[in-house]
């Protein structure tokens, strides 16, 4: 670490704040000084980054002196109370949180997709929400293609999404099924295990979630696009890690599947992975640990001659969080 960036990630012990320390070392980011931070519950513990451990340090007001770039994955409390006092110190935020992802002064980024918004930035930029990232991948190249006019988006979301709770439920479930035992449901709002739950984040006015409202929000932020039509519903399931959407994409003008498949086949952070007579398309435990968002099942809608229906699955963790927010710091030093 003789040469580079000073680094900061907050978050560092969580599971996208571990995940972003390994992203930035398998993607050899440029980095002079790494500076781990956590809760005053974490701080004292390490971490490990290129073979070398790390101390974790509690976050206070002045643990920015001297960084050049902050790394947050902490939540939205922390991004919005340490934010502002990292950007006074000189540095420049990178948040996964939702604490200013619809703020008009603060880009909202996806890199293949709007990377010249993260040069507009005022010292705050934020990640999108994992599933927006995961459903707006392969929503780009159709907009290009025939205009978006309507999307219809199901997402089946991984328990990780919810953090380390959800994935000790998950597995505490299963294993007290195998056993025979009562299963508990202490942190999600019922059984996990063996079920699917339609219900993520509060609800708010109209019978849609939290989590549904930033999917709509986002996806029109990101493409520019305010009046973008778009029917959202967000299902938690009994899935360890990697998102999975079902996509139904009206456009303008007509988009035969042969030619989303090449659109799809050519654009960066995509993989095709679409042959049904080979029982191949996307499925999470195929996506794991992946950095492109898997799209396969692709067809015209029976029920509109201008439309598409296709699965997307995305590792919530790297392109949905981590690898999204080291790719817009990979922008800024280019």
């Amino acid at each position: 670490m003789a040469s580079g960036q000073r680094i900061a990630v907050v978050g560092a012990t969580g599971a996208v704040g571990q995940t972003t320390l390994k992203i930035l070392e398998q993607r050899k980011f440029p980095i002079r000084e790494l500076r781990a931070y956590a809760s005053a519950r974490s701080a004292g513990k390490t971490v490990t980054f290129a073979g070398e451990p790390v101390t974790v340090e509690k976050l206070d007001a002045n643990s920015f002196k001297g960084i050049d770039i902050v790394l947050f994955s902490a939540g939205s409390e922390q991004s919005r109370q340490f934010a502002p006092i990292a950007v006074k110190a000189g540095a420049i935020v990178i948040d996964k949180s939702n604490a200013f992802r619809m703020d008009p002064e603060v880009p909202l980024v996806v890199p293949e997709i709007n990377g010249a918004a993260a040069r507009r930035h005022k010292g705050i930029l934020a990640c999108p929400n994992c599933t927006t990232i995961v459903t707006v991948m392969p929503l780009k190249p159709l907009h290009d293609l025939g205009r978006l006019k309507r999307v219809v988006a199901t997402s089946f979301q991984a328990v990780s999404g919810a953090g380390v709770n959800g994935v000790a439920e998950l597995r505490e479930q299963t294993i007290a099924w195998s056993k025979g035992e009562t299963i508990k449901s202490e942190f999600f709002q019922h059984q996990i295990a063996f079920n699917l739950i339609p219900h993520i984040d509060k609800f708010v006015e109209g019978g849609y979630t939290g989590e549904e409202i930033k999917l709509v929000n986002e996806i029109r932020k990101i493409l520019d696009q305010p009046e973008l039509l778009i029917s959202p519903t967000t299902v938690r399931v009994p899935v360890f890690t990697a998102h999975s959407i079902s996509i139904n994409a009206e456009t303008e003008t007509k988009i035969a599947a042969a030619d989303a498949r090449k659109a799809f086949a050519n654009f960066p952070g995509i993989r095709l992975f679409d042959d049904p007579a080979q029982n191949r398309y996307p499925m999470p435990i195929l996506v794991e640990g992946q950095d492109d968002c898997f799209v396969g099942r692709i067809r015209e809608d029976l029920s509109c001659p201008s439309a598409l229906n296709f699965w997307v699955v995305g590792d919530q963790l790297r392109k949905g969080a981590a690898l999204n927010g080291i790719q817009i710091a990979e922008l800024l030093i280019a």
